[in-house]
């Protein structure tokens, strides 16, 4: 069993921040971050501090389902969920929670669901079979009968290229990318047409610059190295995921390039269900803590039944800058 010594060094505080912050001391002034790295330590460490040991076999169980099968290949994983209790932690300790991924189809037993992408109305009538607590995360539903987390991707695709083209004068903007289609599932195609037209729309679209393959690491370095080797290279290049960004990197380390001084890069980072390795680079995000924060807090009230009126929250993308571009 893992100690609260380990806990500390793995989060990198004091023993005595670490015994205070799982044990809610409210008198302790510490920013959400570092509260967040305690939680995900001792998640990660499986730690539990002896009162709320104690405590949790008063607490309610809560099991929360996530559908994802929209915008994550079923073949990778989410990394994400493993901090989702964590996070929670944060927003309540009224729960033992745990959360397990869905996969159409395949009956669960859960309380409560956060769903991500565009469904159909067949899987829409099974998600509500599941639960009657679903939480719709940059969904298309127009009829405001479920609770929604909305996100704009344009906002940050705009962002991006009046930052590379007006700020820093980059003569052309590429992509490198991937798509991924099984059934009706189509997943990558918003930020690939989003750039496309945003720069159509300037007059400074260029189709050579545009590389399209599929959503992994062995793609995105195929990709970078043929775009490189046959001149199609843009000066700055939107690179379509975590995945695609660390083929796509290694490419260019081997043929020479440097970044940014031979290349710009900007990497697409959605709700973060990969743990990215250019924490410094820059990139479009999605505020991916306020979108979980949000989305959990919805269905925290709906499974408490506190409310029955449906909300939208908009949640704006934007360009974090960094070392890459």
């Amino acid at each position: 069993m893992a100690t609260i010594k380990e806990v500390a060094a793995l989060a990198g505080v004091s023993l005595t921040t670490v015994s205070r912050v799982l044990n809610r001391d409210d008198s302790l002034s510490v920013t959400p971050e570092v509260r967040m790295k305690i939680f995900r330590a001792a998640n990660q460490l499986n730690y539990m501090p002896p009162r709320q040991r104690r405590e949790a076999s008063g607490k309610k169980q809560l099991v929360i389902g996530v559908a994802d099968w929209r915008i994550i290949r079923p073949d990778r994983p989410n990394v994400r969920l493993s901090s989702l209790a964590c996070m929670l932690q944060l927003m309540t300790n009224q729960y033992e929670v745990s959360f397990v991924r869905l996969a159409y189809g395949q009956q669960q037993t859960v309380d409560g669901i956060i769903a991500f992408g565009v469904f159909s109305d067949e899987e829409i009538t099974f998600l509500h079979s599941l639960s009657y607590a679903v939480v719709f995360v940059n969904s298309n539903q127009k009829n405001y009968e479920n609770d929604q987390v909305q996100l704009d991707f344009d906002l940050g695709l705009e962002e991006m290229v009046r930052y590379l083209l007006d700020r820093k004068r980059y003569a052309s903007v590429g992509y490198i990318g991937g798509l991924y289609e099984q059934g009706n599932v189509r997943i990558g195609a918003n930020r690939l047409n989003g750039l496309q037209r945003i720069l159509k729309n300037r007059g400074q679209y260029e189709e050579k610059f545009f590389h399209i393959g599929e959503i992994s690491r062995e793609s995105g370095y195929a990709l970078a190295k043929r775009a490189a080797e046959e001149g199609n290279l843009a000066e700055a290049i939107l690179l379509g995921s975590d995945e695609i960004a660390e083929g796509a990197l290694e490419a260019f380390d081997e043929l020479g390039l440097r970044v940014p001084k031979d290349v710009a890069v900007i990497i697409y980072q959605d709700i973060q269900t990969l743990e990215s390795k250019w924490p410094t680079g820059t990139c479009i995000e999605m505020f991916p803590d306020y979108v979980w924060e949000n989305a959990l807090e919805m269905l925290i009230g709906r499974i408490e039944q506190k409310r029955t009126q449906a909300v939208t929250v908009l949640v704006p993308t934007h360009i974090r800058i960094g070392d890459t571009a």
